[in-house]
């Protein structure tokens, strides 16, 4: 990503979104960006030769994971992961001017289970409809669509609404965590201060074989910063895990570590090592 200005950048859309705002601290030459209605498709750019990146949501320390981002990252088509952003995110309530019923408020689920207390204080009656994002949500108002929508101050710019109350958000300290996916390829030199992370597919009559993951990693001194379960789908409880650890693949305690697991486990899908966002 050394050359950032001059590629292309797939992204969570519609403009206004928090994935927009988290891609400008990348660049800020809007003819670059390319939004998209959801994850998936904004991934699948990159797979098609659309774009050169992607930059989706894939967790939030309020919230948790984007499950979405996870299982295209472990299932679909192979890409891996040439940086992360972090942002944080505030949430406000939006309407067209003059607005006088509300409905029926639209935003992403993420943000709902986010801004539940205001919700439940302000409108209990009201349905939540859940979008593929929370611009989308504020685009789906200004069209009449909706009646409110919960997004970012952004979203409420560029759609023409009217903010009613601004930072409604439960936890004034939420962050949110990108990744940029790239096709494979390319990946970043160490840094000292880098992330790999891996999707581990493991047999579904292998007792005890999660114990073993996490006995590897401990044993090369090897810090896990991350460890999610998510279903293969093949069958009931067939369970891959998404992992992420401090250090570069190109780190002896991290690539023996890798090694290692291809020894105990039916695959391991690499998913990149790239320098982790300092936290501010």
């Amino acid at each position: 990503m050394s050359n950032a200005d001059s590629q292309t950048f797939a992204y969570l859309g519609p403009v206004g979104t928090f994935t927009e705002a988290a891609l400008k601290k990348i660049t800020c030459d809007s003819d670059l960006l390319i939004p998209y209605a959801n994850v998936t498709a904004a991934l699948d750019a990159v797979r098609k030769g659309e774009a050169d990146y992607a930059l989706v949501p894939i967790e939030n320390s309020v919230e948790g994971v984007v499950a979405r981002t996870l299982d295209e990252l472990a299932t679909g088509d192979p890409l891996t992961i040439a940086k992360e952003v972090t942002l944080p995110v505030t949430f406000a309530f939006m309407t067209r001017p003059g607005a006088t019923t509300i409905n029926r408020i639209g935003t992403h689920p993420h943000a709902e289970s986010q801004c539940r207390t205001y919700i439940a204080e302000n409108y209990p009656h009201a349905e939540i409809v859940s979008t593929n994002s929370t611009s989308a949500a504020a685009e789906a108002v200004s069209k009449g669509e909706l009646d409110a929508a919960i997004a970012s101050s952004a979203a409420a710019q560029h759609f023409n609404l009217e903010i009613r109350k601004d930072d409604i958000g439960d936890n004034s300290g939420a962050v949110t965590r990108f990744i940029c996916a790239q096709k494979p390829g390319w990946m970043p030199e160490p840094t000292g201060h880098d992330r790999t992370s891996m999707a581990v597919f493991i047999d579904i009559d292998h007792a005890g074989a999660l114990l073993e993951i996490l006995q590897v990693f401990a044993k090369n001194e090897v810090n896990l910063t991350f460890i999610q379960s998510r279903p293969t789908g093949r069958e009931l409880g067939h369970y891959h895990f998404i992992i992420d650890v401090e250090g570069h693949i190109k780190d002896v305690p991290v690539g023996k570590s890798v090694d290692e697991l291809r020894t105990i486990c039916d695959d391991i899908r690499f998913l990149g090592s790239y320098p982790r966002e300092a936290r501010s």
